[in-house]
């Protein structure tokens, strides 16, 4: 075979290769288009933005997110700037809606109040407090101790149970969650309530004195309680009756009847046409009498 027969056949070995790896490019591009998931622009954190925080521009930035959009996603920037935070966004999460404050709301604890509700503030001690374990998100319930209205009363303060699973919007200056239940010394806390239950507190607050009960976030039965006073303290407790002993089973008895007088003899005398009757009567024993 010539040299010259033997370089085409070269030339044309190298070129088929190049045009199937091409091809093969092309179709394997296409293909992995094809099936790939959408990608869409979305806007994530830039850093970590705690509770009451006023977004800014430099907190957010533009990432892709594959696949369906979440909802309430936001995708421009005119419309989470300036827009304070009601829920944690950790960064690299996309922001949503939901976790803003409305528009104007501005920042800070007010934003955080839900539409409808309010914060009432109670003044507390390490003994309210519950030695300082009243923190921002927890659960507690109201107690009140106080005189019921009234000229007499013989049964001393009495104790109840006023308001149930009220949630702790801040202690103190913080209103931000905090996970590890960390005690907390704050003078006061803000509770979440309806109002309602702010006139309540508001009255009780100044009328009798109150404290605060921790409570387990996920018990959210409400307890009917009737409270108590001071006189049911002191009561001594009533002792169990002992058990009586069986009555036992009397068997009736029947008495029998006392017998009567024994009926008299009779004597019939006949003389000739004359019929008479005589009677006589029986002497009775005195054991039967």
């Amino acid at each position: 075979m010539s040299q010259r027969v033997l370089a085409i056949l070269l030339i044309a070995l190298v070129v088929s290769i190049g045009a199937s790896y091409a091809v093969f490019r092309l179709v394997k591009a296409r293909i992995g288009v094809a099936s790939g998931p959408p990608t869409s622009a979305i806007l994530v954190a830039a850093r970590s933005l705690e509770i009451g925080t006023l977004i800014k521009d430099m907190d957010v930035k533009a990432g892709q997110w594959v696949g369906q959009l979440p909802v309430g996603a936001q995708i421009k920037r005119e419309d989470v700037v300036g827009r304070g935070v009601v829920a944690a966004i950790y960064e690299g999460e996309p922001v949503l809606e939901t976790r803003l404050a409305a528009v104007g709301a501005g920042a800070g604890l007010a934003a955080t109040i839900p539409p409808g509700m309010r914060a009432v503030a109670v003044r507390v001690n390490d003994v309210v407090g519950v030695a300082g374990f009243v923190v921002s998100g927890m659960r507690v319930d109201v107690l009140i101790t106080g005189n019921p209205p009234g000229a007499a009363t013989p049964a001393g303060p009495k104790v109840k149970t006023l308001l149930q699973n009220i949630q702790v919007l801040s202690a103190g200056q913080n209103f931000q969650k905090d996970s590890e239940g960390k005690p907390v010394q704050v003078p006061v806390v803000n509770l979440l309530v309806t109002p309602e239950q702010a006139e309540i507190l508001s009255l009780a607050s100044n009328e009798t004195r109150i404290q605060l009960i921790l409570r387990n976030p996920l018990d959210t039965e409400p307890t009917k309680t009737s409270g108590t006073a001071m006189a049911n303290l002191f009561n001594e407790p009533k002792a169990p009756a002992p058990p009586s002993a069986p009555r036992p089973k009397l068997t009736p008895v029947v008495l029998a009847a006392k017998p009567g007088p024994p009926p008299p003899f009779r004597i019939e005398i006949l003389n000739g046409p004359r019929h008479s009757e005589v009677k006589f009567d029986q002497k009775v024993p005195e054991e039967q009498q």
